[in-house]
């Protein structure tokens, strides 16, 4: 199959007080680091970005310096991930059978564990990536902040990106869920929701959203680990 990726990089990084997609991790930005690891994926033969419209030239001349090898799709997204995965999928070549929606601050994804998701998609069956629970989850009232229930943790999994799909599937779900009003916080619910089967592939530990400081000094110090280990000695 001919895969395409869609990078999602919108936002501004409130929390972090500037837009995280470009802040230096090792000496390249966020985003960078993950269009690097699909670059070197053979399969993938498209990428689409999307990201802030100012931010568009800027993310642009990334794509042309860390993966020459693709054409530089760069495009604006919405106020919603929902949105912005819904524009890259619209820039995708018509020539791609299959995608995979990454977020852009989880600069830590390895290429083994996307060629593990990418093995097990087909018509009518999509994948994502996630992690077992391992702490225990209450059912809390809000208002109350009191506990209604224990869940069964052994069938719960935290999602991650990337999520994969056929794109016939995938931009079916969207129109989908665009028609009936439907707001979802990753693709792969709005898969469901069309009848379409979702299998888990458990991801390595280290494929974590960046969203606090701490998580930028965590990716840093790993990506700087990385790079010592696969440095050939002179």
């Amino acid at each position: 199959m001919r895969w395409g990726a869609v990078i999602v990089a919108a936002g501004r990084g409130a929390r972090l007080g500037r837009p995280k997609q470009l802040i230096d991790l090792a000496g390249l930005p966020m985003v960078g680091w993950s269009i690097q690891t699909f670059a070197s994926i053979e399969e993938i033969a498209d990428l689409v970005v999307a990201t802030e419209s100012d931010l568009i030239e800027t993310i642009r001349a990334l794509v042309g310096r860390v993966a020459p090898r693709f054409s530089p799709r760069v495009v604006s997204g919405g106020p919603t991930r929902q949105i912005s995965v819904r524009e890259g999928l619209q820039a995708l070549p018509s020539a791609c059978d299959a995608v995979l929606v990454h977020d852009g601050a989880r600069p830590l994804v390895s290429a083994v564990d996307v060629r593990a998701g990418m093995r097990e998609v087909g018509a009518g069956r999509a994948a994502l990536l996630a992690a077992p629970l391992v702490d225990t989850i209450k059912v809390v009232t809000p208002e109350s902040r009191l506990v209604s229930g224990t869940l069964d943790r052994s069938t719960l999994w935290a999602a991650q990106t990337p999520q994969f799909a056929m794109v016939s599937d995938l931009r079916r779900a969207h129109e989908r869920a665009g028609g009936n009003g439907i707001d979802a916080t990753d693709d792969a619910m709005l898969l469901e929701r069309i009848g379409v089967a979702v299998v888990v592939v458990p991801a390595s530990a280290e494929n974590f959203k960046v969203t606090l400081p701490q998580d930028v000094a965590r990716a840093a110090a790993i990506l700087r680990e990385r790079s010592l280990t696969t440095r050939v000695p002179s």
